[in-house]
């Protein structure tokens, strides 16, 4: 795949998928408040049916007969959708928290950039540059630094467990999420428009677990804070940063969008910070400058390097 020329027209995609992942971080925060009292599945599904209803109104009334088209030609297609984006990497990700702790998660699901990459060169025959590999390598390293806290001798005592495994199957059920999305046959509808039918499969996909749970009478939030922190989950971690990844995949590709997603970790941490009184230690910048340096390497435009060099 030929790497893409410096322009202009460049310049949005790039900033969305900067801010993207600072999206995306909210969930921890706001999952703070939520995490003890609804049930995984539950917070999943209310989170993709909200988006849903949202959406799904403005969509049909701009592309309905397109919408309609897409649905019946790709229905199984956005099953798989739904199933890995807002399923496995949804409630399952949400009860995969509940058995391991976050440092193992944030270390297991960085790698799923990685696994873009590596299913992308599997299955499509994508051409890895030396620059990417260095980019990825330099990231990766950038987000451990983090998730081990500046001593790599921490890795020595994690332990696996099946939330462990939870973590992983969704980081692997991510980066395929990431690579379908881009199939051709979904280009026919907007990022809008296709955003929300696959969280309405999203929400299908949550639907079966978060009905035991709530025919049980548990699971739904219990306070006005959890519920305003369930609808900042809904409108920034959701609408926002999934609609700013969608587009950075389609504008730059997948394997480039999902290098952007290790800025995360840095986020995340600088989010702890401001909301949770959380110390900044030397540690986090070394490994916030790891991040940013790899993600240039992977991914500023050819042409731009070449001038950088000059």
């Amino acid at each position: 795949m030929p790497e893409r020329a410096a322009s202009p027209t460049l310049a949005l995609p790039y900033a969305v998928m900067i801010a993207t992942p600072l999206f995306f971080s909210t969930n921890i925060i706001f999952g703070r408040f939520v995490a003890g009292e609804t049930a995984p599945f539950v917070l999943a599904f209310l989170r993709w049916s909200a988006v849903a209803a949202i959406l799904l109104p403005v969509a049909h009334a701009r592309k309905g007969p397109m919408l309609a088209a897409v649905l019946s030609d790709h229905w199984r297609l956005l099953i798989a959708l739904g199933a890995l984006g807002m399923g496995i990497c949804g409630g399952g990700v949400y009860l995969g928290l509940t058995h391991t702790t976050a440092t193992n998660a944030t270390l297991i699901y960085s790698v799923s950039p990685v696994l873009i990459i590596l299913l992308e060169r599997a299955f499509r025959g994508r051409r890895i540059t030396p620059r990417e590999a260095l980019g990825t390598v330099l990231a990766f390293t950038g987000v451990a630094w983090i998730v081990l806290r500046g001593d790599p001798a921490t890795l020595v005592g994690l332990s696996f467990n099946p939330g462990d495994l939870l973590i992983a199957l969704a980081a692997l059920a991510w980066a395929g999420y990431s690579i379908l999305y881009r199939t051709e046959g979904l280009g026919r509808l907007d990022n809008l428009s296709l955003f929300a039918l696959v969280a309405a499969f999203g929400a299908v996909a949550n639907l079966p677990l978060a009905a035991i749970d709530l025919a049980r009478g548990e699971g739904l939030p219990a306070t006005a804070d959890a519920w305003w922190a369930t609808a900042g989950i809904v409108a920034i971690s959701s609408l926002l940063a999934f609609s700013g990844f969608q587009y950075g995949v389609r504008a730059l590709g997948a394997s480039i969008a999902g290098l952007f997603m290790y800025l995360m970790t840095p986020f995340g941490v600088l989010l702890a910070v401001i909301f949770l009184g959380e110390r900044l230690a030397a540690f986090h910048g070394i490994g916030i400058v790891l991040v940013l340096t790899g993600i240039a390497a992977a991914t500023l435009p050819a042409a731009l390097v070449e001038r950088l060099r000059r």
